[in-house]
Formats: C-alpha cells, structure tokens, sequence
C-alpha cells in the first residue's frame, strides 16, 4: 500500500472515533480526547518512508497530518504525550531507565516543538512532572523479574 494511503488508513481511526463517539451519543469531553489526542501531528513512519523513498521530490505533508485540532487542555496534552509514548515504547530494544528517559524526552519535546502544545497555558514545570510520571509508568509496565526457580522433585 501507498504511503500516503497507509497514512490516511492510520488517521481515519480519529475520524471514524469522532463519528462512532457522536452515534453513541457520547459526552462532548470524550468526543474531544478522541478528535484532539493527536492534534495536527504527522504519521512519522509513514511521512519519513516517504520522504526516503522519494528524494527526488517534495512531499505533501497535509497526506500524512491530522487534522486537528490542537490539544485544548493540560489533560488533553498529557493524553497525547501517553499516547505517543505507549505506542513507541513498544519499539524499544532495551528498556532501561535511559532508554525509556531518552524515549519520553525526546517525544515531549518533539510535540512542543511542533508546536502541539501551544493553545494551552502549560508550564515547564507541569511539562516535567508529566514526563517523570510517564517514564515511571513505563518503566513499571516493561520492569524485569526474577525468573522463578523450579522446584526440584525430592528422591
């Protein structure tokens, strides 16, 4: 499949979310989480294919965008962040406190650079406390155990 096609296939699940929310007659607060949790992003992988497989030419990035809008709430932007983080934590070959560190910085600070964060007043301080939160989490859900020992058969 396309890359742009394979993009808009990942970003109809908003869309589609938005009209299953409003059948079901779900509270508008819901319908928000659903049609704001990845704001205007970009498809990434799917973006990136693209751009690497033709760098010959420019790539319409509306093909690979959501369409918004932006967060409007602090818990809205933290439903992103989760969001984004869940979903790459998955590609992690190491789960370390660095690794999961790195993850988690790098994806926060690649949101507000894009500038998804921007209609919400949202602190610095709020922005680290979410993240410290969210390495925490992750590393609880990927922490490794002790393998448990066989009970050996007495003779």
């Amino acid at each position: 499949m396309p890359y742009e096609e394979s993009a808009q296939k990942i970003i109809a699940h908003v869309t589609k979310g938005v009209e299953f929310a409003n059948k079901y007659k779900l509270p508008d607060q819901i319908v928000d989480f659903i049609e704001q949790h990845h704001g205007t992003s970009v498809t990434r992988y799917f973006y990136n294919s693209w751009v690497n497989a033709n760098p010959d030419k420019t790539a319409d990035i509306t093909k690979f965008q959501y369409p918004g809008p932006k967060p409007q709430s602090i818990e809205l932007i933290v439903m992103m962040m989760a969001d984004a983080i869940e979903a790459a934590s998955r590609t992690l070959k190491v789960y370390s406190h660095e690794s999961i560190s790195a993850l988690v910085n790098n994806i926060v600070d690649a949101q507000m650079k894009d500038g998804q964060y921007e209609d919400v007043d949202i602190t610095m301080k709020q922005i680290g406390k979410a993240k410290q939160i969210l390495i925490s989490k992750i590393e609880n859900i990927y922490h490794s155990r002790i393998e448990y020992p066989e009970l050996n058969d007495k003779q």
